[in-house]
């Protein structure tokens, strides 16, 4: 009889060495994943702030507000996010416009959006 009958099939540290490679693939993965999800609410909330510069920069326009140098803040919120609009009047070497330049910041956060624009009392 034949006693030295050949196997055929996997070692115990192949199938060990084949699923470490699987896992180093998934967890690269879910890693670029995570970085997608983020960089899209980066995003999100970037367009949203724009909109709110944009929002406040409008009402400063149809208002026909001239207003005196200087900084002031205001909420203003955008959906679920808690925006703060900083605005910043600067006068020009022209004396009928002022030169406007709105920041919109998340509390404690950096600044997501800027705008600039001149307001003119002028029709």
């Amino acid at each position: 009889m034949n006693n030295h009958l050949s196997q055929t099939g996997f070692t115990l540290i192949e199938v060990l060495v084949a699923l470490v490679i699987a896992s180093v693939a998934l967890l690269a993965c879910m890693r670029a994943l995570g970085v997608a999800a983020h960089g899209s609410q980066a995003m999100q909330h970037r367009s949203l702030a724009l909109v709110a510069a944009e929002n406040r920069l409008v009402e400063l326009y149809l208002q026909r507000a001239f207003p005196a140098a200087g900084r002031s803040n205001s909420p203003c919120p955008q959906g679920r996010l808690p925006f703060s609009c900083e605005q910043i009047v600067q006068n020009t070497a022209h004396a009928s416009f002022r030169q406007v330049t709105i920041r919109v910041l998340l509390p404690d956060g950096p600044m997501l959006a800027e705008l600039h624009g001149l307001l003119s009392p002028l029709p």
